[in-house]
């Protein structure tokens, strides 16, 4: 049974496109917002429309995905298609196939004094209170950063 729920999320940064897609991607800026997720959060893979990427915790837990979509400054679509656990892959698990494939997409629109940056992903019931908790938390770190502070 497919318990997949959709969730938004909609910030405002004063900063250019450009500046909000490379901070959020770039490795050493896309730890300091996604630590809200997971204090060491990082990626292993690439951002371009096809590859393998992953998203890890320091203990090697994450997700292992593929970037659907890529617009440079407008849109990064993830399709997270296996949970990881210690390291080890997992596509084929009831409680992975109870909600994969899931997106995330990130959409990037112009805005006067700025971008709309705007979040939609899919989680499943058991996490939707810890991502409705720390996505904003992640999302105003990530405007800080563009926006030049906390550094």
């Amino acid at each position: 049974m497919n318990m997949k729920k959709t969730l938004e999320f909609v910030v405002q940064i004063q900063a250019p496109r450009e500046r909000v897609w490379e901070t959020m991607i770039a490795p050493a800026t896309y730890e300091q917002w996604s630590a809200e997720f997971c204090a060491g959060s990082h990626f292993k893979g690439s951002w371009a429309r096809g590859e393998r990427i992953q998203f890890l915790t320091p203990d090697g837990d994450g997700m292992s995905s593929v970037i659907q979509e890529n617009r440079p400054y407008e849109l990064i679509s993830i399709r997270h298609l296996g949970a990881i656990n210690a390291g080890v892959e997992d596509f084929t698990s009831e409680k992975v196939l109870s909600w994969a494939p899931a997106y995330e997409t990130y959409s990037f629109t112009d805005v006067p004094g700025g971008t709309e940056l705007r979040v939609t992903m899919d989680t499943i019931l058991e996490y939707e209170d810890f991502i409705r908790q720390a996505f904003p938390k992640a999302l105003q770190r990530l405007k800080a950063l563009c926006e030049g502070g906390d550094q």
